[in-house]
């Protein structure tokens, strides 16, 4: 339908159009073909669309993968997602990216627990000997997947500690065993990021992507832009 199409764009007095674009399927496996196939059609869109009366002067298709490893798909933009946090988008690849988000909350409290004792719903963890636990303020309504449980270390000044229990909606615990490095409330937990796991560990525990997992901090979650704004 492009001659259709670009025609009424053409004819429609209140319209500019930009460019065209389209986003690549299979930019993440270098060698999927069907990546050419899709490069092939767009520039017969945009020679198309030129033939009859657009300019397009500003079109684009390239995504983080292909921005990387294509350069002869660039056109006049790219388009970077991933590639802006740092974070690799082709697997087994390695461009030189450095992660630059990192996600963290404060513990609010340290508490005791006795073994045997059980915590979180469902009491799906019971604890295998006297130590404590922190509470984190952080739950699947702030973007922390559920489905994490069981799956999931957190840092602590350093120090690897295991997530017990259920993600709550709003919480979770973590086992600081014998807690014999001091862990008290107000200290800062690393979630993913700068000291602690990355986005594409914490994804690979929760069984999906770092696209994903980026994406994913929400509710209370406040995001810092160093160098920039707050928002």
């Amino acid at each position: 339908q492009w001659d259709e199409v670009f025609t009424v764009l053409r004819d429609a007095e209140h319209i500019e159009v930009t460019g065209l674009m389209s986003h690549l399927a299979c930019a993440d496996e270098p060698d999927n073909p069907h990546t050419d196939t899709q490069a092939a059609e767009f520039q017969q869109a945009v020679d198309r669309a030129r033939e009859l009366g657009l300019e397009c002067p500003i079109n684009h298709l390239a995504n983080s993968p292909a921005t990387l490893t294509r350069k002869d798909l660039h056109f006049d933009q790219v388009r970077v997602g991933l590639a802006c946090y740092g974070l690799e988008p082709v697997a087994g690849l390695d461009h030189g990216l450095e992660p630059a988000m990192t996600w963290a909350a404060n513990i609010i409290n340290v508490k005791p627990i006795k073994k045997g004792e059980s915590s979180c719903y469902g009491l799906t963890w019971t604890a295998p000997a006297d130590g404590y636990l922190a509470v984190v303020p952080v739950g699947y309504a702030d973007g922390l997947p559920r489905s994490i449980q069981g799956s999931l270390e957190v840092t602590i000044s350093g120090k690897s500690y295991p997530h017990v229990g259920r993600v709550s909606m709003d919480q979770i615990v973590v086992d600081l065993g014998e807690n014999p490095f001091g862990v008290s409330p107000d200290d800062e937990v690393i979630i993913f990021g700068e000291g602690g796991q990355s986005a594409t560990q914490l994804a690979d525990a929760a069984g999906t992507i770092n696209y994903e997992i980026v994406c994913r901090p929400t509710g209370r979650t406040k995001r810092t832009y160093e160098g920039g704004i707050d928002l």
